[in-house]
């Protein structure tokens, strides 16, 4: 399930919780929605939206408490510790500080209330994404170095993709891929910032003895956010990276894990507008 797909699960409780039900917030329960820690949710919360869950939640109880006191006939005692406040004092200092009047002057003085409305998940961003944690994965295959000088990478990767399927590697390492579902895998190894190259492999995921001038790298357990790009190779791979480089990581400062970015390929037409191929960013849950 991707993060939008979570995130709308996750507003929908929240929603549930407080209007329908009337209950606190289960801290555990968001968890489990979300697939991750309580505190990494809110991470993710926080840099999707630009609010904080804790200020979403406080922002939409008082938005709430504020029809409350205008539609309803409730005591504002009662209306406080609806929405789960310890005391009518503490209640009366936040909807102060959120619609800029005092309970009994936005029942009695007819004020126009604040009102912080209902999340709606919408697919905001270009490409799809999830998180997923992958135990230990072997991978063998080829690999070469590149020049990433002036965005040359972007002509010579394609071009050892090439040269692989030219001199047999290719069908080689089909041959050997356990992965399930099945697909080619191009990894991104070291970057030299001195002589602006990287290695660059091909490789699959596989558990059979290591051939002969092939390469085996493990990669530990790790978490990566997971990107979906649909269309023809290399293009939409590439505008995946020019998405991620330019939107994805300003706008989600995950730390980096330490292990290679991964591209996949899966087994498929290549030349379909349809195609699925993935980035992979491997990256540090933290608590």
């Amino acid at each position: 399930m991707e993060w939008n797909e979570k995130l709308q699960r996750i507003i929908d409780y929240v929603e549930t919780h407080l209007q329908r039900n009337e209950e606190p917030i289960n801290n555990d329960e968001i968890a489990k929605l979300a697939g991750c820690s309580f505190d990494f949710f809110q991470k993710v919360f926080s840099y999707m939206n630009g609010i904080s869950f804790a200020e979403y939640i406080r922002s939409r109880k008082l938005t709430l408490a504020g029809y409350d006191v205008k539609s309803t006939n409730l005591r504002i005692v009662d209306i406080s510790y609806k929405y789960g406040y310890d005391s009518p004092t503490s209640f009366t200092k936040a909807f102060q500080q959120f619609h800029g009047v005092s309970p009994k002057e936005a029942r009695d003085k007819g004020f126009t209330l604040a009102v912080l409305p209902k999340m709606q998940i919408t697919d905001k961003q270009k490409y799809s994404w999830k998180l997923e944690r992958k135990p230990s994965l072997r991978f063998i295959g080829k690999s070469t170095r590149i020049s990433c000088v002036n965005n040359e990478h972007f002509l010579k990767i394609p071009e050892f993709w090439g040269e692989c399927q030219k001199n047999g590697i290719y069908p080689n390492l089909i041959s050997l891929d356990r992965g399930t579902p099945k697909g080619m895998f191009g990894m991104f190894g070291y970057h030299d910032h001195n002589s602006k190259e990287i290695e660059y492999s091909i490789m699959v995921l596989s558990d059979v003895d290591l051939p002969d001038g092939f390469k085996e790298i493990v990669t530990p357990e790790t978490t990566w956010a997971i990107f979906d790009c649909i269309g023809v190779i290399p293009q939409s791979i590439q505008k995946g990276w020019k998405y991620l480089h330019e939107e994805w990581m300003v706008k989600y400062p995950f730390r980096h894990a330490p292990c290679p970015e991964l591209e996949w390929y899966s087994d498929g037409n290549t030349y379909s507008t349809n195609y699925l191929s993935q980035i992979e960013i491997p990256i540090i849950e933290e608590d």
